[in-house]
């Protein structure tokens, strides 16, 4: 069996990092695979084709900022996608994110529609039944459901129309566009997002919920002593942050609000931020930029005490797998689908923007922490292997191969 991935990147991300776990994933069972991707490298050991240029990226950038019509540009390089599917000829395409500046969905979708193979759809986000957005809780707008029309947040929200408010002309589009493909499963990481994509123009399609997966060969608990001492928080109750950018969703301001309510025994870290917001930040928020390293993300994890994530939209956020695995527990808002990874031994739910409710689970957590066991008897469940074995039986179910 053949099955192409397609994903804006390749290794890079959590959703780059899960492409490349179902690829080897599959080639462990004995199949083929090959990783489409628009932008940055792909790691060492995986076969791969980079279908986009940077340069051409930069024009996508330009169409959705001045034009507003994200996802509506890049034909050439979509055209060069699918000469390539159609020379290497797979038994499932498999869908990641198709945003990201990289793809002409319509092009794309045209072609799925006439090659009748089946097609898998992982949303890692609500971007396809939406006008314009990525995500929507924040907001609280259910525009979507019906029809986006008048948009007050395209300019502030990825992937940013500063000019032009054509919300409501990509939402027929884009609805024109991905209805239609008569064997196409999607896939949601959690149970909320399944939930919403059953209200939305995708309701007509079979969805099946499949939880992200981590490397518990990379994340898993190693001793912090050392890097407590480099760190110089020896003594210190430290309180983990980890995004792969911090805008306004991830929850920065939450934190920075923690820093002036926290006693000097806490420290409180963020990885992924900007250089920019490095220079910004309290004296007493210690800030990291993004690392690709997967093996410094679990000892920053292992060192820490607790993993808090402060996300005000999110789907299945694999920051609190990663934690969970390295033995450290989670408090979390309750917002998409964060919640669902965790119960009641291994983390702490909190009211979604409620930092007073956030302060006080810290502190609490401090006071009566959750258990290393604890933590990895629920990680269990999401070991890469199993997890992504889930989306192989998949194929074989939807190529009449069986399980």
């Amino acid at each position: 069996m053949k099955v192409l991935q397609i994903s804006t990147v390749c290794g890079s991300g959590s959703v780059g990092r899960i492409t490349v776990d179902i690829y080897h994933t599959l080639k462990s069972c004995g199949d083929e695979g090959l990783i489409a991707y628009g932008r940055r490298q792909a790691p060492e050991g995986v076969e791969a084709f980079r279908f986009g240029s940077d340069l051409d990226m930069g024009f996508h950038v330009l169409s959705t900022f001045f034009r507003g019509e994200h996802g509506f540009a890049s034909t050439g390089q979509t055209r060069k996608l699918i000469e390539k599917i159609r020379e290497w000829d797979p038994d499932v395409i498999h869908l990641h994110n198709i945003h990201g500046f990289i793809l002409q969905v319509e092009e794309l979708f045209s072609y799925l529609k006439q090659a009748g193979k089946p097609v898998v759809w992982t949303l890692h986000d609500c971007w396809p039944y939406t006008g314009h957005c990525a995500f929507y809780d924040y907001t609280g707008c259910d525009q979507w459901k019906t029809g986006c029309k008048h948009c007050r947040e395209y300019r502030k929200t990825y992937p940013y129309a500063l000019f032009c408010n054509h919300t409501e002309q990509n939402y027929v589009r884009k609805k024109a566009a991905f209805t239609g493909v008569k064997n196409l499963t999607i896939v949601t990481p959690s149970q909320w997002l399944k939930g919403q994509v059953e209200q939305s123009f995708l309701k007509d399609y079979p969805v099946v919920v499949i939880p992200n997966g981590v490397d518990q060969s990379v994340f898993h608990p190693t001793d912090g002593t050392a890097l407590r001492q480099k760190l110089g928080l020896e003594g210190k109750y430290v309180i983990l942050g980890v995004a792969n950018v911090w805008e306004r969703r991830k929850g920065l301001p939450a934190f920075l609000k923690l820093a002036e309510k926290l006693p000097a025994s806490m420290q409180i870290i963020l990885i992924g931020l900007s250089k920019k917001q490095l220079k910004n930040l309290p004296s007493n928020v210690m800030g990291l930029e993004r690392t690709e390293s997967a093996q410094d993300l679990a000892d920053y994890y292992s060192m820490a005490d607790v993993f808090v994530n402060a996300t005000l939209e999110d789907n299945f956020p694999t920051t609190n797998l990663e934690a969970l695995s390295c033995g450290t527990p989670v408090i979390t808002y309750e917002t998409g689908g964060s919640p669902e990874s965790l119960d009641e031994k291994c983390g702490r739910i909190v009211p979604k923007g409620d930092e007073a409710a956030l302060e006080q689970a810290i502190r609490e957590e401090a006071a009566c922490p959750r258990t290393t066991e604890d933590c990895l008897q629920r990680a269990a469940y999401y070991k890469k292997q199993d997890r992504f074995m889930d989306y192989v039986k998949l194929y074989h179910r939807l190529t009449g191969q069986g399980e």
